[in-house]
């Protein structure tokens, strides 16, 4: 691990020179030299948290990246009381958890790299910033030894993206363990550092809609309640990423990059 570990930190930080200079934009993932050999956790707030970073994970996966996805929460609030049957909070989280292993399934992550952990929650139905939530995020860094975590920026209007950024960063600066942290945006996310982006074109835009498009209980509420479906709502936003940093493709996944020990 150390040594591509360090490999990881001259890639990287020499993203951080070049984005931290003042007129400087993000950097093309396709540019970047990454080490092979790496371990990258997916600490997903959410189902769904994972195919919103699918054509970045993808490219990472074929370069010989081992991915390990762990969803945090349920999400059962997310689906509307009686779609597809789903009457009771239980029922509502294994629908949740079947879309994501259906997507999965496609995306080409083995069943034993997917893991849902079911943080415990406070009445709000966010996770609890505990010990005993800790002690999970620290067994699963044990378990799989990461380089990198994927997940959305803590910066971010949703409670539960925030908690799960809070977790895993004070687990990791209690661990004092060497982890690089990729930020995404996401449609809630109110501010920050643009380090990387993943350019992407029309044909891998349209793998990416048929991954989101498996969380159907998030695609129909969003034709419900915002007039288009989930798959329009994720590709918008990253049309937008794609603008901002200037990308030679008509879409982007746009990520902060931090080294949270």
């Amino acid at each position: 691990m150390k040594d591509g570990l360090r490999a990881l930190d001259a890639a990287l930080e020499a993203v951080h020179a070049q984005t931290r200079t003042p007129g400087r934009g993000p950097v093309s993932l396709d540019t970047l030299a990454l080490p092979r050999g790496l371990s990258g956790l997916v600490l997903a707030p959410h189902p769904d948290d994972f195919d919103a970073i699918a054509i970045t994970l993808r490219r990472l996966q074929a370069q010989g990246m081992r991915l390990h996805l762990a969803v945090c929460t349920t999400g059962a609030s997310g689906v509307e009381t009686g779609y597809a049957g789903a009457q009771t909070d239980d029922a509502k989280a294994a629908l949740r958890e079947r879309e994501q292993a259906a997507s999965c399934a496609l995306f080409g992550l083995p069943a034993a790299q997917l893991t849902f952990l079911r943080l415990p929650n406070d009445e709000g139905g966010n996770p609890r910033l505990d010990e005993a939530n800790q002690l999970i995020i620290q067994h699963l860094l044990a378990q799989h030894q990461p380089h990198c975590v994927f997940l959305p920026h803590g910066n971010d209007s949703n409670v539960t993206h925030q908690r799960t950024y809070a977790l895993i960063e004070a687990v990791a600066r209690q661990m004092r363990y060497p982890l690089w942290a990729w930020l995404n945006q996401d449609a809630k996310t109110l501010a920050m550092q643009q380090d990387l982006y993943t350019p992407f074109d029309e044909d891998a835009a349209r793998w990416k809609a048929e991954l989101l498009r498996f969380h159907a209980s998030q695609h129909q509420r969003n034709l419900n309640t915002r007039g288009h479906g989930f798959d329009a709502r994720v590709l918008g936003l990253n049309q937008k990423a794609a603008a901002a940093a200037q990308a030679a493709q008509p879409y982007a996944e746009l990520f902060e990059l931090q080294r949270l020990d």
